[in-house]
């Protein structure tokens, strides 16, 4: 689905080892210099020279000789794939998707920003963005809300989310509904169910919000179908992903072998806790995906990566 030719991080996207070293006839545009690269899906990790001609990879080798229009020292810096972030909110406002492409992401999910009522608004930015950018709509019409979207149940509405859909494909790949007791109170069930039946006419999956909900995740995840998606799978009690003395529940292993997706959701409200995931780990539960739940109010003149990042387009 992501083209990885398309931007390149830290100089370049790597279908690695898709070109063998010489393969270049003549001087590179860009030749990347001593960068750790790192491409798990042909399992490498090593410090490496690349050159980039025509916005394609020429050569990957220890050490590439000769010269280039253009070099860039790499050295203690990771050179990797464009990264995937399933869990954003780049969509609220019009420099979303370009922050992130500064992060390193070349394909972004804004997860349930907007609901049916602005959802046309966050279409919009993501259709310019520069990199590969799909929405989950939110289920509450009205979107996110600082006072809890879903304590309204009227604000679940499975029609208009319905139709935001419809006239969205491709764009809009889902739902997002958050259910912490906070954002729908006792009601996390119910609304759960309306995603569901949200979806259930397009095939397409859900991503629930968890975290000090109401309901226990014994309750919740049997609701949850292959593709669906947890987010925040690390957050604290009350009512997480491990019992009261600390073990995994039955449920998470039996949700993950029938194909729902666990997803850290790093975020900044209480979304994880390093003791809880030193819990589940050493029970070897690791998340599917590491997501930053980021926005751009979240920064401050810096990338939600933990370090700064090069990226070009090809």
């Amino acid at each position: 689905m992501l083209n990885r030719r398309q931007i390149l991080e830290a100089g370049a996207g790597l279908a690695l080892l898709s070109q063998m070293p010489g393969a270049r006839a003549q001087a590179p545009d860009l030749i990347i210099r001593g960068g750790r690269v790192i491409d798990p899906s042909v399992g490498l990790d090593a410090v490496r020279d690349i050159a980039i001609s025509a916005g394609r990879i020429a050569e990957i080798a220890p050490r590439i000789s000769g010269g280039a229009a253009e070099t860039l020292d790499a050295s203690g810096q990771i050179v990797a794939p464009g990264l995937i972030d399933i869990h954003t909110h780049a969509g609220r406002d019009a420099e979303g998707p370009a922050l992130a492409l500064q992060d390193g992401v070349t394909g972004l999910v804004d997860a349930g920003s907007a609901g049916a009522d602005r959802i046309d608004d966050v279409v919009d930015i993501l259709r310019a963005a520069p990199q590969t950018s799909v929405a989950l709509v939110n289920l509450a019409r009205v979107g996110i809300t600082g006072d809890g979207e879903l304590n309204n149940l009227e604000h679940a509405n499975v029609a208009l989310a319905q139709e935001a859909i419809a006239r969205n494909r491709g764009i809009v790949v889902g739902v997002k509904l958050r259910i912490s007791a906070t954002v729908v109170g006792r009601n996390d069930l119910e609304v759960l169910r309306r995603a569901q039946e949200v979806v259930a006419p397009f095939g397409l999956p859900i991503m629930v919000h968890v975290g000090q909900n109401y309901s226990p995740m014994r309750a919740i995840l049997p609701l949850l179908k292959r593709g669906d998606i947890v987010t925040h799978v690390y957050a604290p009690a009350p009512n997480s992903i491990l019992d009261d003395d600390g073990v995994l529940l039955p449920e998470v292993t039996a949700a993950r072998r029938r194909g729902v997706i666990f997803d850290f959701g790093h975020g900044r409200n209480n979304h994880f806790d390093w003791a809880m995931v030193e819990q589940a780990m050493g029970q070897g539960f690791w998340p599917d995906t590491i997501s930053t739940d980021c926005g751009t109010s979240h920064r401050a003149r810096r990338p939600c990566a933990t370090s700064r990042t090069s990226c070009r387009s090809s």
